[in-house]
């Protein structure tokens, strides 16, 4: 999804050596040190890796119910897990770029056939790299299984009361957030109109 290339399972054998792997099967941290945060998400930038936060609800009628057990942060992996098909779910993920084509199109294989999952993504920034535009419909095959916007500030503090370990300190904007969050989304509409 972006640099990093996070994803289901992108096999990256570079983020298993890093360590991160362990941290993760330990679930040893529920909480994303606020550097790390502030120099992943902030939407000014270009950083190099894709961190992504995700909570799964499930939905009884009118009901959501957070599973706590499914909630935390990982950098280029979710680890697979065994939802009753027989219950309805919805994964919420924040992450700091939206999905490349190659993770787009995985994630919508992986929708087809858990149609008991719906999808919600909120991306700090767009993916756009690839010149030969492939990530645009990646990400319009995608937005036909998934709900995608771009982080407004409400949702970069969402994210930060709920996956960081900020000390009680609350979330700062940084300078140039809203208007630059209002172009990205202009340009992720762009995106998935355009065919």
């Amino acid at each position: 999804m972006g640099p990093g290339r996070a994803g289901l399972d992108t096999g990256d054998p570079g983020w298993r050596q890093s360590g991160m792997e362990r941290l993760w099967q330990s679930d040893f941290r529920r909480l994303m040190d606020e550097n790390t945060f502030t120099e992943n998400f902030n939407n000014q930038g270009w950083p190099s890796k894709t961190f992504l936060c995700y909570m799964v609800e499930r939905l009884d009628g009118d009901t959501e119910i957070l599973l706590d057990e499914y909630k935390g942060f990982v950098r280029n992996k979710i680890r697979s897990w065994n939802l009753d098909r027989n219950q309805r779910y919805r994964l919420t993920c924040f992450i700091s770029w939206t999905p490349c084509y190659n993770c787009a199109q995985k994630l919508t294989t992986f929708l087809e056939e858990n149609r008991h999952i719906s999808l919600h993504i909120f991306a700090s920034r767009i993916y756009s790299v690839n010149d030969s535009g492939c990530h645009r419909s990646g990400l319009r095959a995608l937005q036909e299984r998934a709900g995608i916007t771009i982080m407004t500030s409400e949702d970069f503090e969402r994210c930060w009361v709920t996956f960081v370990d900020h000390k009680e300190k609350p979330f700062q904007p940084w300078e140039g957030l809203v208007v630059k969050s209002q172009e990205l989304c202009d340009e992720l509409q762009a995106i998935l109109r355009d065919q």
